[in-house]
């Protein structure tokens, strides 16, 4: 053991104590730790570019996410712009129809008011005049010339207060309901230029609430006042029929007809009116139409019987 620790401390003595192996082993020592020293600064490098890249994501995705943000936001901005809109829109179409159906309850009241006060009041003051004439002519034995002429103009006077009084309030709606009065309707607006033909699957004895039956009559009415005065038909078909408790009215004609996209244009001929009435009582409209092939209304109004 002796000879070899000999041994080991000659060749370290030999190694050191030769410059040119000092030199060598220095030499080596410096290029590994330029070498070290390169790759350090190389993997610094690289993770600073690494940091960069990481850096410019992240900002990239920031102002991604940021333009995200406010094309959303201007989309909810719009969206909710779009929505009052349509809410306003909305207000000022139930103020119109509130206004429309005012008007329209009014009138109708007027008009119950003016046919009982002309029914019970002017036609029996007519009836009394007449009854009194008709006195006097049998005591004084009276047929002069004068006297025929007085209870003609009259009776005259008192067929039209009876015809205007079932105008404003038809007495065979009163009486007997809607299927005779518009069966009614259809014959007394036929003419030889113009045939009103009705039918119905309703029991004719079918009754349903009074304003029902008044604001029915009256749109059927308004809508044969637009066929005889703008439509040019030869004929005109009513239908009067009720399925799962709607009232299913429809009314088609053969005249000239008009482009559906046109209809704005004919709001004017009552139908803004008609709408109302309609939409009061939670009913729908629909109207097509084509040019020449004539002109189809469908109306259906909830019923309770």
């Amino acid at each position: 053991m002796s000879v070899f620790r000999v041994f080991i401390v000659l060749i370290f003595f030999l190694i050191y104590s030769n410059p040119s192996v000092l030199s060598q082993e220095k030499s080596l020592t410096k290029e590994i730790n330029s070498s070290e020293s390169k790759k350090s600064i190389d993997k610094d490098k690289h993770l600073l570019e690494l940091e960069k890249s990481t850096n410019k994501k992240i900002v990239s995705l920031f102002i991604i996410l940021f333009i995200m943000l406010l094309v959303l936001f201007y989309f909810v901005y719009e969206n909710n712009k779009l929505k009052q809109k349509n809410k306003r829109k909305e207000i000022r179409q139930k103020i119109q129809l509130d206004i429309i159906n005012a008007s329209i309850d009014a009138q109708e009241n007027e008009r119950k008011k003016i046919a009982a006060f002309l029914h019970d009041n002017i036609n029996s003051l007519l009836s009394s005049v007449g009854l009194h004439l008709n006195t006097f002519s049998v005591q004084n034995n009276i047929q002069s010339e004068e006297l025929l002429k007085a209870k003609s103009i009259l009776e005259d006077a008192h067929d039209r207060l009876r015809d205007m009084s079932h105008e404003l309030i038809p007495a065979l709606l009163v009486r007997f309901g809607l299927v005779h009065a518009l069966e009614d309707l259809c014959e007394k607006n036929s003419n030889s230029r113009l045939h009103f033909e009705f039918s119905s699957s309703l029991a004719p004895e079918i009754r349903y609430s009074e304003k029902i039956e008044m604001k029915i009559y009256f749109i059927v009415a308004e809508l044969f006042s637009n066929i005889i005065k703008h439509s040019g038909a030869t004929k005109a078909q009513i239908s009067l029929d009720e399925n799962q408790n709607l009232l299913i009215i429809i009314i088609h004609d053969n005249g000239k007809g008009f482009k559906t996209p046109k209809l704005k244009d004919v709001e004017g001929f009552g139908l803004n009116r008609i709408r109302a009435r309609i939409k009061k009582y939670k009913g729908s409209i629909s109207i097509t139409s084509k040019v020449n092939e004539g002109t189809s209304i469908k109306i259906k109004i909830p019923v309770i019987h």
